[in-house]
Formats: C-alpha cells, structure tokens, sequence
C-alpha cells in the first residue's frame, strides 16, 4: 500500500483526511497471467494501481487482430478511462501478461472525493494533464512520424526494464508492425 500512496504523492501532496477517504475506497487483488481486469463492450467501474506485474491495454481491430495501445508496468494507474468517463462499454481490454497484484478502487467513489477534498481533485488534474494530454500526444505523434525502426529504438531506450519482459509478439502489436517485421528490425541492428 506504501507504493500506492508514494506514487499519489509525487503528483501532490495529501492530507491525512483525504488520504483517510480515499482508503476507505482501496481493495488489493491479484489477477492472474492471462486473466482479465477489463474486457472490451464491458462498462468500466475500477481504476487500478499495479503494485507488481503488468497489464497489456489492447483493442481488436476489424481484421481480429490484437493491437497493443499500452502497457502498465508497476507503479502505473490502468482503467479504460474515456469509456469510464462516457459510461459506455469500452473499446479496450485490460489483460494480464504476468501476475499482477493490484490496489484498485471504484471511479464514481473516487470522483465523490474530488469535491470534497481538493487536495484528490488537484491529484486527479496533475495526473489527467501527464497521462492524457501530454504523454498521449507525445505517442500519438511518434506512431504518425517515426518509421517502425525509430519506434523500436525508442520503445527499447525508453523502457528498458519492460523491453525484457514481453515477448516479441506483444512487442510486435505494440509497435504496429507483424512478429517477422520486427525479426527484421532486430537483424539490422
């Protein structure tokens, strides 16, 4: 629970008494590999903290393929926000690639914290603008204008402690590109 809570903090600081609230809200709960936390057409009610293993964030596209949009490693918040936001089924499927401990909690009891503590409203503000503004349209622009080689090298710079834990194909759907594209990749470097 230590890491949870660190990981809150380095967003903003909070007070004992909102701390106290959001507590009241939190479950731990291990999902096994190959299990889900999050199906798509399902409508998410729960964000979750990864306090050990990783979740794969993935949609099926019209040809039945899987496409990877997002790994959550630890110390990573995970939810299918928009479709929690709209209340609508989501787009996404949250799956385990390793057992994962996490430390979830419901949305709408969450989002009832916001107004009363402004300390988790702030939380919630500094942590939308990192993820959802700003990283998003980092991603969004390196997917439109690097090749698959330059996203390959930037995905293995970048997250040299998750690039040993998946396996090629994940890698693959991640980076948009097939298992042989990316053997390809590999071979030129």
């Amino acid at each position: 629970m230590e890491a949870f809570w660190q990981y809150i903090k380095s967003y903003t600081s909070i007070s004992e008494a909102a701390q106290n609230a959001w507590q009241q809200l939190l479950l731990e709960k291990t999902i096994k590999k190959g299990e889900y936390f999050l199906m798509e057409g399902s409508i998410p009610k729960k964000v979750a903290f990864v306090s050990k293993g990783l979740f794969s964030y993935y949609y099926t596209d019209e040809d039945g393929a899987t496409v990877i949009k997002k790994f959550f490693p630890e110390r990573t918040l995970v939810a299918s926000t928009s479709a929690m936001l709209l209340q609508q089924p989501s787009l996404f499927t949250i799956q385990a690639l390793e057992e994962t401990e996490i430390i979830s909690y419901g949305f709408d009891g969450f989002r009832e914290l916001t107004l009363e503590y402004p300390d988790i409203a702030r939380f919630y503000i500094h942590y939308m603008e990192r993820h959802w503004i700003i990283e998003k349209e980092i991603g969004e622009i390196s997917l439109k204008y690097q090749t698959a080689k330059q996203r390959y090298l930037d995905f293995k710079e970048n997250n040299a402690a998750l690039f040993a834990r998946l396996k090629q194909h994940h890698m693959a759907s991640y980076l948009g590109v097939t298992p042989t594209q990316l053997s390809r990749i590999r071979a030129e470097l």
